[in-house]
């Protein structure tokens, strides 16, 4: 499975952007997506993920009610719609998915990683 993140930028603090992340090779052992963020001398964190069906999804409490994380099976693509964005959100935004039936939450549990797009955001 090959993971391509695109739609990373600089935006001013407020404003919006979307990333997108493409699967594919084999996109059947796909399950559930995630977006991960690393910001320079940092750890990647956790910001959102959806399972399969997208009925669930889960935020990271610092981007809860900003960003919404989506999904289309049928493009094999998962999406993180990012408003009212704030300087701390500037970071390396990294997809990731996973052959789990069961969402899970945490970064050792995802197989595939995209090779993240960079987002910058100005005070």
């Amino acid at each position: 499975v090959q993971l391509q993140a695109s739609g990373g930028g600089l935006v001013q603090a407020g404003g919006s952007l979307s990333v997108s992340c493409a699967a594919s090779g084999r996109t059947l052992l796909v399950y559930g997506m995630a977006w991960f963020r690393q910001a320079p001398g940092t750890e990647r964190e956790f910001v959102a993920a959806i399972s399969w069906s997208g009925r669930s999804t889960y935020y990271a409490d610092s981007v809860k009610g900003r960003f919404t994380i989506s999904r289309d099976n049928a493009k094999s693509t998962v999406y993180l719609q990012m408003n009212s964005l704030k300087p701390e959100d500037t970071a390396v935004y990294y997809c990731a998915a996973q052959s789990r039936v069961i969402l899970t939450l945490a970064r050792d549990e995802y197989e595939y990683w995209g090779q993240g797009t960079l987002v910058t955001v100005s005070s």
